[in-house]
């Protein structure tokens, strides 16, 4: 089994749920810490965009124990993600010092997030355990002040909340939206390449849902700031949570009303057309002159895969 076999159509990383998120005894501090102590209970350890994991005979390991995560050096404060076969899972995160001193030992390592997923090192199973504890512990490491009177909050709720003890602000994490959309016209998509993409990797265009504004609109209005393309009939397919550091992809598509494509260099390398035949060599990375889509974990790769399943959209 490839990294590919791993993200079937429909199913890209971070949206296989294994956790109970068992909200209802987050508000219980003895209750938590006793499921802490428990043997079963189990963390992810994350350092910025990276894992702490133990590495073993059958390759590495990022669900650690307790007693494992404490001596790599996680940080205390816990943050209660859910249960698991009825044992508690929890996120921690590490300072930088304590991150650093384990990049000398052969038994553990700190690895970024994003390729263990696309090579298939983590079981795809527990992508959005995972992508919860680095969504949380980069919401607590950004949102350690209050943003009404700027006094040091406190963790509370099993780390869901933080509460301020001078003005009593209560601040809960977030997630911010983002579309994401594979726009057709008749039997061509658009594609484009941003500057930090590798070579010859081409992907739907995305953009952040600005306040008060629809999905539908936010839709139109990226697909046009950004390629000069006006698009319609804007249908939802799917969203994938996207822990970088904490977003929703919402999966899209749309039909577009002209071809003219007028690139928006500040945002994209490049826009383009690509017919079905040659979307189809990029998904499967046989594309003759090296171009490729996006990697089966990204849900830009199953927008692009449905629609290849699709009869033509004759009207354009």
């Amino acid at each position: 089994m490839t990294a590919f076999d791993s993200f079937p159509l429909g199913q890209p990383a971070f949206v296989t749920h294994i956790l109970d998120r068992a909200a209802h005894l987050r508000s219980d501090d003895a209750g938590l810490m006793t499921l802490e102590g428990h043997r079963d209970a189990r963390a992810y350890v994350v350092y910025r965009d990276s894992l702490v994991v133990k590495q073993e005979a059958g390759g590495p390991r990022a669900l650690l124990t307790i007693d494992e995560a404490h001596q790599f050096g996680a940080n205390p404060g816990t943050i209660f993600l859910g249960l698991r076969d009825g044992a508690a899972v929890f996120g921690m995160g590490i300072a930088a010092a304590a991150a650093e001193k384990l990049l000398t030992r052969d038994d553990v390592a700190v690895t970024e997030l994003r390729g263990m997923a696309m090579q298939g090192v983590v079981p795809p199973d527990q992508l959005s355990a995972i992508a919860m504890a680095k969504s949380m512990v980069s919401w607590h490491q950004r949102h350690g002040y209050c943003a009404n009177c700027g006094t040091r909050t406190a963790m509370k709720e099993g780390g869901w909340k933080r509460d301020c003890p001078n003005c009593k602000a209560e601040h809960f994490p977030r997630t911010d939206p983002v579309v994401i959309m594979l726009v057709t016209s008749g039997d061509k998509c658009l594609l484009g390449r941003q500057k930090q993409f590798p070579a010859g990797m081409w992907s739907c265009l995305a953009g952040f849902v600005e306040a008060a504004e629809t999905i539908e609109d936010a839709v139109r209005r990226e697909i046009f700031e950004e390629s000069g393309i006006r698009c319609t009939d804007v249908n939802y397919y799917m969203t994938q949570p996207w822990p970088y550091p904490s977003s929703l992809m919402i999966g899209c598509t749309a039909r577009a009303t002209n071809e003219d494509i007028v690139v928006d260099h500040a945002e994209l390398e490049d826009a383009r057309w690509f017919d079905r035949a040659e979307a189809a060599l990029m998904l499967k990375r046989e594309h003759p002159g090296g171009l490729a889509g996006p990697h089966p974990f990204a849900i830009a790769h199953h927008l692009v895969g449905r629609w290849l399943q699709t009869e033509p959209d004759l009207r354009a």
